[in-house]
């Protein structure tokens, strides 16, 4: 745990900074970007369902019965657009029962302020295990955000996935939402004066889209 009082889960295995190294490295081409954002996002994402409740099953083998467990809940996936979706097609891999939702938000380059351009989430969220995937958590604001449309819409179990955090980002979401916990390898120094996460990884968007 992090010392915030928001309960802040810090993700340390070895692959997932592994992969979180390759993301960071400047040199790293759109391509190979892509395939780290895959590794890291399907990793954190079985960090963040370890507790997802589960069911006894039985099944038939080739042999005979087998006892097994199956997810006995409904998982919604709700990526922030357009990062998000970087990191969307591998927690399906992952859990490809889920709905999925999509929150769109634009961040003002100036002021650092997230407005809403876009929102379309699944009916009935009250039930469900809901992750917002976003891979940078930075000022929060796009995060508090998010949360605020999931909350109204119903959802009360909501954890929140991302790559690279910063102190101030996880602050806000204490402030606003501290029941959520938040699933990250890493929690970096703070925000520069344009708001980016330092040392961060860049325009995580623009990396693995090649918009640099």
């Amino acid at each position: 745990m992090y010392s915030f009082p928001v309960p802040v889960h810090l993700v340390d295995h070895p692959l997932v900074h592994d992969a979180l190294v390759s993301l960071r490295d400047k040199r790293t081409p759109p391509e190979l970007f892509r395939r780290a954002a895959t590794r890291i996002s399907v990793l954190l994402a079985t960090e963040a369902t370890r507790d997802l409740p589960a069911k006894d099953v039985t099944v038939e083998t080739p042999i005979g019965p087998a006892p097994g467990r199956r997810v006995g809940t409904d998982v919604v996936v709700v990526p922030v657009l357009r990062a998000g979706l970087g990191m969307l097609d591998a927690v399906l891999e992952l859990i490809p029962g889920a709905r999925v939702g999509h929150i769109g938000l634009q961040r003002d380059e100036m002021t650092a302020v997230a407005s809403q351009y876009y929102s379309k989430l699944p009916a009935d969220l009250g039930g469900s295990y809901v992750l917002m995937i976003d891979p940078m958590l930075a000022t929060g604001g796009s995060a508090v955000s998010g949360l605020d449309l999931l909350r109204k819409a119903g959802a009360t179990a909501v954890r929140i996935v991302c790559i690279v955090a910063a102190p101030e980002g996880i602050a806000l979401v204490e402030r606003h939402h501290p029941d959520v916990h938040i699933y990250t390898p890493v929690v970096d120094t703070g925000l520069n004066a344009q708001k980016y996460i330092v040392p961060g990884l860049g325009d995580f968007g623009d990396r693995l889209y090649g918009t640099v």
